[in-house]
């Protein structure tokens, strides 16, 4: 059964750092992605990393402060320079053949993780 673990949330002031991790155990995922979701917000595609290519993308807010990699089934986002606005709920998706489509619509994964908070303060 497929799963995805997320861990390494916490709380810091502006301009530091987290990094999350994300494990994907039951299968291989060729796409993993972070999503984060505010209150009363959107859920927002951040970053995605594809297997096969290696390829990355970011979501405009992130570019140059946030760095996606994986390592095996396990995809990290490490989080530098955090601003209040940083501040969200963060998931771990993914797709094992996909997505079809744009990488940051979450309709595109049918696999996520359970969330892990990040909490940015002035």
């Amino acid at each position: 059964q497929a799963q995805l673990q997320e861990s390494g949330g916490g709380s810091v002031q502006a301009g530091g750092s987290l990094r999350l991790s994300c494990a994907a155990s039951g299968y291989s995922p060729h796409c993993m992605v972070w999503f984060r979701q505010a209150p009363v917000q959107e859920r927002e595609g951040v970053a995605a990393i594809f297997a096969r290519s290696g390829s990355t993308y970011y979501a405009d807010s992130v570019k140059g402060r946030f760095t996606i990699s994986r390592e095996g089934d396990t995809v990290y986002l490490a989080m530098n320079n955090l601003r209040p606005e940083d501040t969200a709920m963060y998931y771990c998706a993914a797709s094992e053949y996909g997505p079809f489509g744009q990488w940051n619509l979450p309709m595109m994964y049918d696999d996520w993780g359970q969330g892990t908070q990040v909490t940015v303060s002035d």
